[in-house]
């Protein structure tokens, strides 16, 4: 997943509304409708359409035909791209805090030192 193709930006802003994120956690359970996905919120059934196509603009969910259904699809793929990307940031910073939480409690360990050695 690379930032400069806009698919990065497309997902992580179709991830800033709330109503689309409960949609994701919703179907992370499962695939649902329209209808059962709109169960949940106070908006009509056409604005939960105009999130779904959001999501599906930045690939976070696929439509599936199932006879008269179309039931929306997480697409785990995408997610998991996501979560590579954020990874590897994560990753860096995690290495950065050890590497401080070991120069200070080698600090801690030395000023131990020279505490008793002054008594």
């Amino acid at each position: 997943m690379n930032s400069d193709d806009g698919t990065l930006d497309a997902a992580f802003l179709a991830l800033a509304d709330p109503v689309r994120r409960r949609i994701i956690a919703r179907l992370s359970r499962g695939p649902a409708t329209v209808n059962e996905l709109a169960e949940p919120f106070a908006i009509t059934k056409q604005a939960v359409s105009k999130h779904i196509q959001v999501l599906e603009q930045a690939q976070l969910v696929t439509r599936t035909r199932d006879a008269q259904r179309r039931p929306v699809h997480l697409n785990p793929a995408r997610l998991e791209a996501l979560t590579a990307w954020i990874d590897q940031y994560r990753l860096v910073r995690e290495g950065q805090y050890r590497s401080l939480d070991a120069v200070l409690q080698s600090r801690a360990a030395a000023r131990g030192t020279q505490a008793k050695d002054a008594s």
